[in-house]
């Protein structure tokens, strides 16, 4: 990601965007997902430090924190009782669908977040990362 970014960094000008992605395990890790949990730590961490640090050049750099999202990596992982019951412990009781994250890295992306660099949008079905 360090590199990625370093090696874009020449071609973006004033009101570039980048978007990570890190996750709701880089506030509540699962002790079976520990180096998963540690690097989505570090995209948090990446993306604030990037924020700040090319504020000056007009760059904004925010990252979006999905909580359970339903994807093929899910049934594949898994086993199927946990499948049957996947994003049944948030609020919403349900995993969200990739659909549902799409407007977020949109608005992130868009003049609309003009406002915002080193920011995470949760979006986490409602479990609270407090």
């Amino acid at each position: 990601m360090f590199y990625l970014c370093k090696a874009a960094e020449q071609h973006m000008k004033p009101g570039s965007t980048v978007v990570n992605t890190t996750s709701v395990n880089a506030y509540k890790p699962s002790p079976i997902l520990v180096a998963y949990a540690a690097t989505k730590g570090a995209i948090q961490n990446f993306t604030s430090s990037m924020g700040q640090l090319w504020a000056e050049k007009g760059i904004r750099v925010n990252c979006v924190a999905p909580g359970p999202i339903w994807t093929p990596l899910i049934p594949s992982t898994m086993p199927p009782e946990k499948v049957k019951n996947f994003g049944k412990d948030v609020p919403l009781q349900r995993a969200g669908q990739c659909a549902e994250l799409a407007a977020v890295y949109v608005s992130l992306a868009s003049q609309d977040s003009s406002y915002m660099t080193g920011s995470t949008v949760q979006v986490t079905g409602s479990s609270p990362t407090i």
